[in-house]
C-alpha cells in the first residue's frame, strides 16, 4: 500500500486536496476527524478553541504523534493501492507515517497569507475565524505542534495561489503521477 500525506498551514487546501482525491476513488483518512470525534465525545462544543485545546491535550498525554496514532489503524484498515492522510500538523506525525508506511510520500501545499485568510473567511466552518490575528494566532499554534518540521520534510511542494479550476487539475495531475507508481 502506498500512503501519502498533505501538509500545509491552515487554509492551504489541504481539504480541497483531500475531497479531489476522494472523488477519484482514493480513500482518505482525515486526521482533524479524530480531532472532532475526540471533541464530540468530551461533550464540548466544536469550536476552534475546543479543537486546538483538545488537540493540544491529546498530544501532552500521548507525545506529538498522538493523532497520527489514531490514523494508522484507519489507514490499514483500507483496502486499496494508495490511501491519502488528510491533516498532518507536526513532524512527529510524519515520522510516525514514515516507520508504519514505508512508502509514505509527504506532500507540501503551498498559499500566500491573503488567499489562505480570503478562503478561511468564505467557507463557513465552525471552527474558522475571519480576521488575520485569528490566523495568525492559529498558525503559531500549529508551528507549535511542530508543521514547520514537517513542511521542510515534504517530498513534493504544490503551489495553491490560482483558481479552484486550476489548482483541481493540478492535484489530478499529480495523482495520476502517483497512482502510475503503486
Amino acid at each position: 500500500m502506498k500512503v501519502i500525506g498533505v501538509v500545509g498551514m491552515p487554509a492551504s487546501g489541504k481539504g480541497e486536496f483531500a475531497r479531489i482525491a476522494a472523488g477519484t476513488g482514493i480513500p482518505v483518512i482525515v486526521m482533524g476527524d479524530m480531532i472532532r470525534k475526540a471533541v464530540k465525545d468530551a461533550g464540548l462544543e466544536p469550536t476552534d478553541a475546543n479543537f486546538g485545546a483538545t488537540a493540544t491535550r491529546l498530544r501532552a498525554e500521548r507525545g506529538m504523534d498522538a493523532i497520527g496514532q489514531l490514523c494508522v489503524p484507519e489507514v490499514r484498515r483500507q483496502e486499496s493501492p494508495l490511501v491519502l492522510i488528510d491533516g498532518i500538523r507536526g513532524d512527529a506525525e510524519v515520522n510516525l507515517f514514515r516507520r508504519e508506511f514505508p512508502r509514505f510520500t509527504l506532500i507540501r501545499i503551498e498559499s500566500s497569507f491573503e488567499n489562505r485568510l480570503s478562503r478561511v473567511a468564505a467557507r463557513g466552518r465552525t471552527d474558522d475565524f475571519k480576521t488575520a490575528a485569528e490566523l495568525e494566532n492559529r498558525d503559531e499554534r500549529e508551528l507549535g505542534w511542530g508543521l514547520g518540521k514537517a513542511l521542510v520534510q515534504a517530498d513534493m511542494c504544490m503551489e495553491n495561489n490560482g483558481t479552484l479550476g486550476e489548482f483541481s487539475a493540478d492535484v489530478h495531475e499529480l495523482l495520476d503521477t502517483i497512482r502510475s507508481d503503486t
